[in-house]
């Protein structure tokens, strides 16, 4: 067994002392304080906003103060995460009042709005600050020398992106309620808004495991499939416009919505980590192959991601063409870049034990979420369109993205299944969960059609 996947194992073994008593006593003072703030967080909030919000709101509102609270006692960055942000969005509504009132048009008078705390500003500065994480932990990987200072750099921008991205969601959140009565809703609804959200999400899960496994060298590859989410993000923001905050369509108009997606996406960001790791994986048991036809499949997965990105064109019409084929050959270049660098690149990287044992626990995570959000979807179908279950291609494809990783973890569990097969089928999944979520919309037509690109 490897070092890495000891002192996890110590690590996890520790915690589980039998009884509420031994629970409670390792809290700390800290830990207390923080629970403190979020119970009086959450009653400031139905105090301030509660006209606003409807039953379902409420409800989720106060479920999410012990949610948040246990997370932050499980996982405790997430306590200092949660208060900067907090404090940055709080900040952000303050300096949009002019006498009592909410005036929009202050994003571009005030500086901190302008260039740091508008729903717009802080998310391009995360998309910025999740590149510049991405080339840090690349530059750690492969230097020879100081590589641990430009990878704990990288992990510390992606905390910082991460901390922007939340308070950009919730000031848009509070914009979408000063544009018009009926306007403000939670931003999930739409490619730009969940786009965002994927980001975040996937790279504060990565983080996790970072953490957990006292290992910065999967941030090179965790983080590629963060800044690609981020390169659609920016080409849909600049040829569509979708920055701008739009009444929801009726079928949106649900409290389903604020579960169903949120735990779609939990599935889907493991799942992207869980395939990266995979290619992490194949790259390090290639390490020593020269023989052609042995790297033949690596060189293929290669050329379908970079061209993969060609597919937009198709919804972008003659849009952003030139966008495409610079990204599809800045995606050429890392990809034949890594595959050059196998060597170099598997000598850095954690064992292979290590690599598939985050590649189960992510789809493990993601398996557990998605099937939360496939049950709530049946539920809201029945409730807009009076069934759980109608075969729209989203639906079905919804189902083969499940059916995949029930059988990946009934292969691994039942059979034992490890290495190359898994690692390839994690890759392929990532494919099928990447159709589910934009194929259809682009290629497909249905109930989900609200969604097209």
């Amino acid at each position: 067994m490897s070092t890495a996947t000891q002192t996890i194992d110590l690590k996890l073994a520790g915690d589980q002392t039998p009884g509420w008593r031994g629970w409670l006593a390792r809290r700390t003072v800290w830990d207390w304080l923080y629970a403190l703030l979020a119970t009086v967080g959450a009653a400031v909030a139905l105090w301030q906003w509660g006209h606003a919000m409807d039953g379902y709101e409420t409800a989720i509102l106060i479920g999410a103060v012990p949610s948040l609270i246990a997370l932050a006692w499980f996982w405790r960055p997430v306590q200092l995460l949660t208060v900067v942000v907090a404090v940055l969005s709080l900040l952000a509504i303050a300096l949009y009042q002019v006498d009592g009132r909410a005036d929009l048009a202050r994003a571009e008078q005030v500086f901190l709005l302008k260039y740091f705390l508008s729903s717009q500003s802080a998310i391009l500065w995360m998309s910025v600050l999740f590149f510049m994480s991405t080339v840090f932990y690349w530059i750690g990987l492969l230097a020879p020398r100081g590589g641990e200072t430009a990878e704990r750099l990288g992990s510390r921008i992606a905390w910082v992106a991460v901390t922007l991205a939340l308070a950009g969601t919730m000031v848009r959140w509070y914009e979408s309620h000063q544009i018009g009565p009926g306007i403000g809703h939670i931003p999930v609804s739409n490619l730009y808004e969940v786009f965002v959200l994927f980001s975040w999400l996937t790279a504060a899960y990565y983080l996790y495991y970072e953490d957990r496994y006292q290992t910065r060298r999967m941030g090179a590859f965790a983080m590629l499939i963060v800044s690609a989410a981020v390169g659609f993000l920016l080409w849909y923001t600049v040829v569509r416009e979708a920055h701008q905050i739009q009444p929801l369509v009726p079928a949106l108009q649900s409290w389903w919505m604020k579960l169903h997606v949120p735990a779609n996406f939990i599935g889907y960001g493991t799942f992207a980590i869980a395939a990266m790791l995979a290619f992490a994986y194949l790259i390090k048991q290639s390490a020593g192959e020269t023989r052609w036809w042995k790297l033949a499949p690596l060189w293929l997965l290669g050329i379908v991601l970079c061209f993969e990105p060609l597919v937009f064109r198709r919804g972008a019409a003659e849009q952003g063409a030139s966008y495409w084929f610079i990204y599809f050959g800045v995606s050429a270049l890392i990809v034949g870049g890594i595959l050059a660098a196998r060597r170099r690149i598997a000598e850095r990287l954690p064992s292979l034990q290590v690599l598939d044992d985050v590649m189960y626990k992510a789809i493990a995570v993601g398996f557990a979420f998605f099937t939360i959000a496939t049950v709530l979807g049946a539920l809201w179908a029945a409730e807009a369109w009076g069934g759980y279950w109608s075969w729209d291609p989203k639906e079905t494809w919804a189902l083969i993205v499940w059916l995949n990783y029930a059988a990946w973890l009934h292969m691994r569990l039942i059979k034992g299944l490890r290495g190359t097969v898994a690692a390839w089928w994690a890759l392929v999944g990532l494919g099928i969960t990447t159709f589910a979520f934009l194929g259809v919309n682009m290629f497909l037509s249905g109930l989900h059609s609200y969604g097209a690109l």
